[in-house]
Formats: C-alpha cells, structure tokens, sequence
C-alpha cells in the first residue's frame, strides 16, 4: 500500500512540474518613479531584454473643475515575437490618447479629387441652414 501511495505522490508531482521550457528571470536594469503631491509624477524603468518605458504627468487646470485635466506624456519600446523593434511616444489629455509609431497603420491619402471636392466645400460661405441647427 505505501508503494502505491508513493507511486502516487510521485506522479502528482511530476504532472505538477513546470511544462515547457524554463527561461530565466528577466533583470530589471534600471527603475525610478517619483510621484508629488501637486499630481505630477515621472517613471521609467528598462529590462535585460530591451523593454523600456517612461512617463509624466501632470493635473492642468488644478482647482478648476469644468476644465481639470490629467495629461500623460511618455514613450515606450520592445522587440515583437517577429523582431521588429516597436517604438511609442505618447500623449494622453482633453483630446484623447495619441500615439506616435511607426508600426501604426496609418489612413490611405486623400485622392486629388477628393482633396479639391472638400477645398471647394471648405471655401463656400455658410448656408442659412447651417446657421439654423447651430
């Protein structure tokens, strides 16, 4: 009976160990991050892999609740599973999260009679109608 108990615990272990392949732990070369009172604060850090990343941030308009804004700005970096090397800069405010890189999919161009068709629109003086529904 021990046998079998031991068989057991012994088979419970192995299904338990690690599957796949074991990697070592990635060092983190470099880490600050400081955060006042006023809001503000900055970060960054760097790993042995080649991730890195840092932001600010600051509150606009403190004390002015109709218009108080968090702003964030940083960048990040890291090599994707195809080895590309993914560069981001950033900036978060009012007008949203905008991102800069060049691995972003960016909008085809404006065809030329497109283009001449909204600078057409776009020197026309406003309509009575437009003045109505505003």
């Amino acid at each position: 009976m021990k046998v079998i108990v031991a068989l057991l615990a012994m088979a419970s272990l192995a299904y338990c160990a690690p599957q796949g392949s074991v990697t070592e732990p990635i060092p983190i070369l470099r880490q600050e991050q400081e955060v006042n009172f006023d809001g503000s604060y900055k970060y960054s850090y760097e790993t042995g892999n080649g991730i890195s990343a840092d932001e600010s941030g600051f509150l606009k308009n403190a004390g002015v609740p109709e218009q108080e804004t968090q702003v964030a700005q940083g960048q990040f970096q890291y090599t994707s599973p195809e080895g590309q090397v993914i560069h981001l800069t950033y900036i978060a405010d009012e007008n949203g999260f905008q991102p800069i890189g060049d691995h972003l999919p960016t909008p085809p161009p404006i065809p030329p009679a497109i283009q001449k068709a909204l600078d057409y629109l776009a020197s026309l003086p406003p309509s009575q109608e437009d003045n109505e529904t505003r």
